[in-house]
């Protein structure tokens, strides 16, 4: 970003809206990061849209594609694409095992293994740009303050999220239940 698109920005938070919500604040400081982090994956050839699943990955490698949606908190068909996109660079091979055919799993390459030792330090480096001049203690306070803000918001999704109705009960087949035989019972022998 240029510097006076940075100034123009940290000028808006500091004098036109000092209290304005934190949301805005957040999205702001993420758009920041993930600039940051993309100039410098740029020059290794790794889109920031495969960075996500590459962490990932490095952590549980052979996961399913439906795994892999679930913890980038993407849809299902973001992760399709990214993951043909990242197979034909040679990052991850998918496959389906033996054991279980319906499901894809993605697997790292060698060279999908061999990003992390490259790639790690720059988002370390990142994090350390953005933390310049702030104290052990206040980053500590916003670590803090932000996994409390995550936690509230994911108790309200819960609590926001409507009740399941209840399915109706299917009958079983060719058994019966007290009722039924006690029906039979009363009606008296059957022939």
């Amino acid at each position: 970003m240029p510097h006076h698109q940075t100034q123009d920005i940290l000028r808006h938070w500091r004098e036109a809206v000092p209290n304005d919500r934190l949301a805005h604040l957040i999205r702001d400081t993420e758009r920041a990061f993930r600039r940051a982090l993309q100039i410098r994956l740029a020059p290794h050839g790794v889109p920031f849209g495969h960075w996500s699943f590459l962490r990932i990955l490095w952590e549980s490698d052979g996961l399913t594609q439906r795994e892999l949606s679930e913890r980038a908190g993407v849809m299902e068909p973001t992760t399709f694409a990214a993951m043909k996109a990242m197979e034909s660079l040679g990052y991850v091979s998918r496959r389906q095992l033996p054991t279980n055919r319906k499901n894809v799993y993605v697997f790292l390459t060698d060279a999908g293994r061999d990003l992390k030792e490259h790639l790690v330090p720059l988002a370390e480096d990142t994090n350390l740009i953005s933390t310049a001049g702030v104290s052990a203690r206040d980053l500590a306070t916003t670590r803090k303050v932000l996994l409390a803000m995550i936690a509230n918001l994911a108790q309200d999704e819960i609590g926001q999220l409507p009740e399941p109705e209840p399915r109706p009960r299917k009958p079983r087949r060719g058994r019966t239940g007290p009722a039924e035989s006690n029906k039979r019972s009363s009606a008296g022998p059957v022939a």
